[in-house]
């Protein structure tokens, strides 16, 4: 069963700085994909960044290319757990979210990856930004 674990949101100010991370289990990730995405009450899921595992190559939504960074951490042993960060910068209140990690087949992380393209997801972690 894959399962898929969020920590590290919070309280930040604009301007601050946070690292969310997502530890991943139940899923050889060699094939597949990690990506971040995030929900404003009452909208829909928005995709901010993905990583396709065996490769690394990342990719990023407009509205948070060069402020956020995706990165992984791969197991050192099979059926241990992976971990995919999400390093967010120079925060405003606009991020104010609840961000998910999710997995996805690796070829669903590109350029137009959408809410659509995950099969699990993580259970969601508050991001909270005062001005």
């Amino acid at each position: 069963q894959v399962q898929l674990v969020e920590s590290g949101g919070g309280l930040v100010q604009a301007g601050g700085s946070l690292r969310l991370s997502c530890a991943a289990s139940g899923r050889t990730l060699s094939m597949y994909a990690m990506g971040w995405f995030r929900q404003y009450p009452g909208q829909e899921l928005d995709f901010l960044s993905c990583i396709r595992w065996s490769s690394g190559r990342t990719y990023y939504a407009d509205s948070v290319n060069g402020r956020f960074a995706i990165s992984r951490d791969i197991a050192a042993r099979d059926n241990a757990e992976n971990t995919v960060y999400l390093q967010m910068n120079r925060f405003t209140p606009d991020d104010t979210a609840v961000y998910y990690c999710a997995s996805m087949a690796h070829l669903r992380c590109g350029g137009s990856t959408s809410n659509s393209d995950p099969d699990y997801w993580g259970q969601g972690t508050q991001v909270t930004v005062s001005s």
